[in-house]
């Protein structure tokens, strides 16, 4: 989704006021919403797989209000609440119709089709859910005014193709698995009465190399290095046993991809498998060494539940 964030993700934020208002039906369909009279003009010529649609429209195009419209309908299945659409995009400049950006020839970007996305814009949401594979949507995003010493940016034109939907890869609540007891002289864990773990560092030599030990081996699909993955974790220091990280406290699951974590996490939670409960003791510099990061400093110790992968 890296490049869909770049390209499309500020329209969707900006479009939540077209329709923030509106409830969405209990089933929804694909919905066209904002200024759809101003796309009246545009027409999409298929050009074949990988290869964007030839886009014309009456130029320039100009917007005050973020639109969506559902220029053509696929023939595919309905895309579903909670499922991740496949998509491609072309970005072109209202003003001139040149292109921006192609995504077409690339691997598709993913849309999750989360309560979430519903929240922060259900513009879009309504857009996608409901709408068939294969169809053809436009979203136009208003131009930014001219900052002192800048140019005025003109409205933006994205074509979006549905290529596929799936369903999303399930979360679990909690590990689940088959629980292993550790060897002797790691850290000792311990669930709380508010089912946190919490852990024990005293006595615990530092670590020579990264110590990557199940607790809780679970039973779904191995972790490789490129997934993103949904996890609970507590993290500590392992020289005092301090406490600096937790999304337990926060109440709230992190979901991060492999490749954008310390080499600790990456080196120690790639092959481990979906349920799995992990202790990572991790050396300085597989870490954030001794300068650190906040009070994250020294050897680490890490408790992570793998509840999703993708």
């Amino acid at each position: 989704m890296r490049r869909l964030l770049a390209i499309l993700l500020p329209g969707l934020l900006l479009l939540t006021a077209c329709g923030g208002g509106e409830p969405a039906a209990p089933e929804p369909t694909s919905q066209s919403a904002g200024e759809t009279a101003k796309l009246d003009s545009l027409k999409l010529t298929e050009n074949g797989d990988k290869k964007a649609p030839g886009v014309e429209f009456t130029k320039p195009l100009e917007i005050k209000e973020p639109t969506v419209k559902v220029v053509t309908e696929g023939d595919g299945d309905r895309v579903k609440a909670n499922q991740i659409a496949s998509i491609s995009i072309v970005a072109l400049s209202g003003k001139d119709g040149s292109t921006l950006e192609d995504t077409f020839p690339k691997d598709p970007e993913e849309l999750e089709l989360t309560d979430k996305l519903k929240t922060e814009s259900p513009v879009i949401y309504n857009a996608f859910v409901g709408a068939k594979v294969g169809s053809q949507l436009a979203l136009a995003v208003p131009g930014a005014a001219a900052a002192e010493g800048t140019e005025a940016q003109p409205t933006q034109l994205l074509v979006v193709k549905v290529l596929s939907a799936k369903d999303a890869p399930k979360v679990l609540d909690k590990p689940e698995g088959e629980a292993v007891t550790p060897p002797a002289g790691l850290p000792t864990v311990k669930d709380n009465d508010k089912g946190i773990p919490e852990i024990t560092t005293a006595g615990v030599a530092a670590p020579t190399a990264l110590v990557s030990q199940d607790l809780i081996k679970g039973t779904g699909p191995a972790v490789k290095e490129t997934d993103t993955l949904t996890v609970n974790y507590v993290g500590a220091t392992l020289a005092e046993g301090k406490v600096f990280d937790s999304s337990f406290d926060r109440g709230e699951k992190a979901t991060f991809p492999l490749t954008g974590v310390i080499k600790g996490w990456t080196q120690g939670l790639a092959g481990k498998t979906v349920g799995s409960r992990v202790l990572l003791v991790i050396p300085k510099d597989l870490a954030y060494g001794d300068a650190g990061q906040g009070d994250a400093k020294g050897d680490l110790v890490f408790v992570v539940d793998i509840l999703g992968v993708k």
